[in-house]
């Protein structure tokens, strides 16, 4: 009897820990089924079987990263609760996140997340709980917790885009504007805060 194909032997887990080491080593452009097949050794329509094509591995990869990002997150943040400082060191595991695995970090932040779609619900219900607890925000609206969590994001992921992309010529340390940028951002969801509750 002969051994059997490697392609038949191949999980969708093999496929996307496949798509993540291209992604390490040859960046965004090697995030594609004939690249990941070819580093398998096998057939890109071996890949079909376990996800749809181009766009299903991309999601597959986006939401691996994801989750992969927030254990690493969870786990600098789980024994502390004051918010400034759950903030710093949620801002900076984030950073470091993104210099560790750039190509990474930007998979995952431009892969649009749906709410209809229950994985990624899951990962946006995920986020949106860590934003909450890091800066005790319990009390905030709906809408305010979204503004919030828009700004925080946008203020750090465009941060993080300008540094990856040597875009920070001025002669300061971008480790102390970031961290200048984040007690803005504190003084920022505070006015939210105080708007919040009068409007209600």
């Amino acid at each position: 009897m002969g051994r059997p194909l490697k392609e038949n032997s191949l999980t969708p887990q093999d496929v996307i820990n496949a798509a993540i080491d291209c992604l390490d080593r040859e960046g965004e452009s090697a995030l594609g089924v004939n690249r990941v097949a070819r580093s398998l050794g096998i057939k890109p329509p071996a890949i079909y079987k376990h996800l749809d094509g181009n766009t299903g591995l991309r999601r597959a990869v986006a939401l691996e990263i994801w989750h992969n990002y927030l254990t690493d997150y969870h786990s600098q943040t789980t024994d502390i609760n004051e918010p400034r400082t759950l903030l710093f060191i949620g801002a900076q595991a984030t950073r470091t996140f993104a210099r560790r695995y750039p190509a990474r970090y930007r998979v995952m932040m431009q892969y649009q997340l749906q709410p209809t779609d229950p994985a990624e619900a899951k990962i946006v219900s995920d986020s949106l709980h860590a934003l909450r607890k890091s800066l005790q925000l319990y009390e905030l609206s709906d809408d305010a917790l979204v503004d919030v969590m828009r700004m925080v994001n946008a203020a750090i992921y465009g941060f993080i885009i300008r540094e990856q992309s040597e875009l920070m010529t001025l002669h300061r340390d971008p480790a102390v504007s970031y961290e200048v940028m984040l007690d803005a951002l504190l003084v920022a969801i505070d006015h939210i805060r105080h708007s919040d509750n009068r409007a209600r």
